[in-house]
């Protein structure tokens, strides 16, 4: 059993994360910003906790995630504001994984998205543009430090149903937030996931079998 903390508890693919982790017998906690959501959260098992993460400093951070095992980072801004996507995906981020390190959380899970890389190749103007430059930095500062880390590099979110199987550096065509989840549940059990970028869609690959 590892004790497991859900930084964007309250979003769609952690929702039906936290249930798969805890019935795989971990001790979860998910983290998320909005009191209202807290019945939500706490129907999927996990221990809910509010705390708005874009306006804790890395102390802050390091003491919520005292005596935990693992992070999973699965928040976002969301698109839309590109102030609040640099303060949450890139910025937030970052704190979280150095306050993980403080904190002696050793193995970190992002959820980023498919193909992320500084060499995005997304054009300024591009609505997009802040969003590609904020993950690919995220993601970056973590292959820099010394947790065991795994980036998940999903691509296009459907709702369809889960098939539990995918692809492997596929197309980047699409991908259920359902097999999304599923992904991050086996990411943390499976140790030969650790400091590697697994880009996926949906496909014909048992998941386990698929990541490992």
């Amino acid at each position: 059993m590892s004790r497991i903390t859900i930084i964007g508890g309250h979003g769609k693919i952690a929702l039906m994360a936290a249930p798969l982790l805890v019935k795989a017998g971990h001790e979860v906690t998910s983290v998320f910003r909005n009191p209202d959501h807290e019945a939500d959260v706490a129907k999927t098992g996990a221990t809910p906790k509010v705390a708005d993460i874009e306006q804790l400093d890395t102390a802050q951070l390091a003491q919520l995630l005292e005596g935990q095992d693992a992070v999973v980072w699965s928040a976002g801004a969301g698109g839309g504001n590109p102030a609040r996507t640099k303060a949450v995906d890139q910025d937030a981020a970052i704190r979280s994984m150095d306050a993980a390190q403080q904190a002696g959380a050793k193995r970190y899970v992002m959820v980023s998205y498919f193909n992320a890389s500084r060499d995005h190749g997304v054009d300024p103007d591009d609505s997009f543009w802040q969003y590609a430059e904020a993950k690919s930095i995220a993601d970056e500062h973590l292959r820099g430090t010394d947790l065991d880390w795994t980036i998940l590099g999903p691509s296009l979110l459907t709702l369809e149903p889960g098939s539990g199987t995918i692809t492997v550096d596929g197309k980047g065509s699409e991908v259920s937030r359902e097999n999304v989840a599923q992904v991050i549940a086996a990411a943390v059990e499976d140790d030969n996931t650790i400091g590697r970028t697994i880009n996926f869609d949906d496909g014909d690959t048992p998941i386990a079998e698929a990541i490992h």
